[in-house]
């Protein structure tokens, strides 16, 4: 699913919402994890009955260039994690 088909969705199941309204909504909310995300990274994001969003930490490692076969060492780096909260996990798989 796009940005744009959510806010056709949510514009139209709440009345009183213009696409714009609901974008400008949409836009707010992602900011706002994604900085709680960044600033607080001993901690975790958590939407209740959604889910956790949460700093991974990837130390150096070794890897292989596959084209030329040499030796590599691939740089530390940070990633966003997501675990699905138990209402999530059930919502999916009562399909």
């Amino acid at each position: 699913m796009t940005k744009a088909e959510l806010i056709d969705i949510v514009a139209d199941k709440v009345d009183g919402l213009t696409k714009a309204q609901v974008s400008a909504v949409y836009d707010a909310i992602f900011e706002t994890i994604g900085r709680a995300v960044k600033e607080d990274d001993k901690k975790a994001f958590t939407v209740k009955d959604f889910g956790t969003f949460k700093l991974k930490e990837r130390a150096e490692r070794k890897g292989v260039n596959l084209q030329t076969k040499e030796a590599i060492t691939i740089p530390a780096s940070v990633s966003v994690g997501f675990t699905a909260s138990k209402a999530l996990k059930e919502a999916v798989s009562k399909k």
